[in-house]
């Protein structure tokens, strides 16, 4: 076997993606540094790459675990986050956004694809029309009919408007599923199944990488979702991690803002959808090379 020679566009590829991962790595790494910074040294020890006199004492004081003095001495103003709750409300609101809405958009794709209605290409047509609606129109409307309903402060209230479906996610899965082999559908109706067993049966296994893809997409999406939530999850019951972030900055001294505690928070936010990321980036791989052979 003989090496392939490097050429001028292979080494500006390599280059350009060097580029991309450092400029997209940075800054996560960057956090992770300032939270293990003491404050009194932010800027002072602010040239290399790692920190002088890396501590944990920021994220301690940010999970409660210190008193208010060592707190304050560590140069925070004595606030904490119930990190814990909040974790646990960001999971469950993600979680049910997720599920429901890949269930819900898988079931419309499959619609849209293989059943004949009257008006199915008119209400396809008003879907995709929806993708050019920025979110930031729909934000009153939505929080209007949610007050009308009474359920500010409700976790209901805060999943509502996207639970169901997303336009984009119906027409990623419809052209999924127009892509799939009708042999097997065929063959699944002549052994007595009807348009409900087909999709429970055979199109829904068979589509185990978009709807990873689409559930992991909405699951990032959902936990790093700030204005929504903000408006109606005001009270502490149902405060997700990033509202509380904005909380914990507010709660800063007058004089600076509390950043290496704010980066401690916000690496701790960041771990759960890391985590999610590489647990299934694998199966997603996996799946994907699966439903691309023949």
């Amino acid at each position: 076997m003989t090496r392939k020679q490097l050429s001028a566009g292979r080494v500006l590829g390599w280059l350009a993606m060097t580029v991309v991962v450092v400029a997209t790595v940075f800054p996560f790494w960057w956090m992770v540094r300032t939270a293990l910074t003491p404050a009194a040294d932010l800027y002072t020890d602010n040239t290399s790459l790692l920190p002088d006199h890396p501590t944990l004492i920021n994220f301690l004081r940010v999970l409660g675990l210190t008193t208010e003095a060592e707190a304050r001495a560590a140069g925070g103003s004595g606030a904490r986050l119930n990190f814990a709750a909040y974790l646990l409300n960001s999971i469950i609101y993600c979680g049910l956004i997720a599920v429901v809405q890949t269930l819900f958009c898988a079931m419309a794709g499959y619609a849209f694809a293989r059943l004949r209605f009257p008006g199915r290409d008119l209400v396809f047509g008003i879907l995709i029309a929806a993708l050019m609606v920025p979110p930031i129109f729909t934000l009153l409307p939505n929080f209007i009919l949610v007050k009308d309903l009474g359920l500010i402060n409700t976790m209901a209230g805060m999943v509502a408007p996207t639970i169901l479906m997303t336009p984009f996610a119906v027409f990623f899965l419809r052209q999924f599923f127009l892509s799939l082999p009708r042999d097997v559908e065929e063959a699944a109706i002549l052994d007595g199944n009807g348009p409900w067993g087909i999709f429970w049966r055979i199109a829904l296994p068979m589509s185990r990488g978009p709807l990873i893809t689409i559930g992991l997409t909405t699951t990032v999406w959902a936990w790093k979702d700030f204005l929504w939530p903000l408006l109606i999850g005001r009270g502490e019951d149902n405060r997700l991690v990033t509202v509380a972030l904005g909380v914990f900055l507010q709660q800063s001294p007058n004089t600076q803002p509390d950043w290496t505690g704010l980066m401690a928070a916000s690496t701790l936010s960041v771990l759960p959808v890391l985590v999610l990321l590489l647990f299934v980036g694998k199966r997603l791989v996996q799946s994907l090379n699966f439903t691309g052979s023949k």
